[in-house]
């Protein structure tokens, strides 16, 4: 049974109380919420009256949970979560995704995937609308289980409790050179061809320490080589935009194990979007089929 106190707390209440855990702070929660400092401060002690517990250490120049304040709040996310899933659910069926589907992609994909997608989503999904998020692997996969998105297109890892993981395409890399290097004039390069200490590495690329490791976009790993001389390994995807750049010339690696990597979508298994979203995983799998280099991977 549920307390008379505990049913008076509603899911704004539990909604204000996160905002004060993701902000840790009352006063940057009340303006990020719309809501005044004090009438944030009235709502998160209803809570706390309800549950019969403090959740926050108040006082200090940065609001954090107390040690059983920590896992009631891990509950008001489940229970938030539960009832996003509960309107998802209600409104299943009316439009595909619930009408709109929140896709996470990799950084060093979404620029070159997402031209492709944009025109045939809302042919194959009338009425729904698609919001994107870029990020690393890691940090997009917390939010898919965290419920801020639908959805995430990145490479496999080890299995994930309740999510569903289904393989798209290999996307296989290139050699990005620049117009000065001894190799730039060949269409195709073996890697023994190249000097691992002049390699400027994708840090999604690398297997190992050798080489410059960079963490940033293709387009500033390019602008490296350029500056830099030497050679990237880049996915096959982005061709057409490095290409474009000044003093760049890409080639593409010949060999019986071709380099690269595979994508897959991700999604959670308590998703009410499970034939939605196996439709939208076969279309990205139809566009992999229309590009050069790419080879998908039929469901398994």
């Amino acid at each position: 049974m549920i307390s008379t106190h505990l049913s008076a707390v509603s899911l704004r209440d539990l909604i204000l109380v996160q905002a004060v855990r993701r902000h840790g702070s009352f006063n940057s929660a009340a303006r990020a919420m719309h809501i005044s400092p004090s009438g944030l401060s009235h709502q998160v002690q209803k809570v706390e009256q309800a549950l019969g517990a403090p959740l926050f250490e108040r006082g200090g120049r940065r609001v954090v949970p107390t040690a059983g304040g920590e896992r009631l709040l891990e509950q008001i996310d489940a229970v938030l979560l539960a009832a996003e899933h509960l309107q998802q659910t209600a409104r299943a069926g009316e439009t595909a995704f619930g009408g709109e589907l929140r896709l996470g992609v990799l950084a060093t994909l979404g620029p070159y995937l997402l031209p492709h997608l944009i025109a045939p989503f809302p042919q194959h999904f009338p009425g729904a609308r698609l919001s994107l998020s870029e990020g690393k692997p890691r940090g997009l996969l917390r939010r898919l289980h965290e419920g801020e998105l639908d959805a995430v297109l990145a490479p496999p890892v080890a299995a994930v409790s309740g999510i569903t993981m289904q393989r798209l395409f290999f996307e296989p890399w290139e050699v990005l050179l620049r117009a000065d290097h001894a190799l730039a004039g060949k269409r195709t390069i073996a890697l023994e061809q190249l000097q691992a200490d002049e390699a400027i590495l994708m840090a999604e690329s690398h297997a190992d320490d050798e080489g410059y490791v960079q963490d940033v976009s293709l387009e500033s790993l390019a602008a490296l080589v350029t500056l830099r001389g030497g050679h990237a390994l880049v996915p096959a995807l982005a061709h057409d935009r490095l290409a474009s750049m000044p003093d760049i010339v890409l080639a593409k690696i010949k060999g019986q194990q071709l380099p690269g990597r595979e994508i897959a979508l991700y999604w959670r298994e308590a998703s009410p979007w499970h034939s939605d979203l196996k439709t939208f995983a076969d279309l990205l799998r139809k566009l992999a089929r229309q590009r050069a280099g790419l080879k998908p991977i039929d469901a398994g």
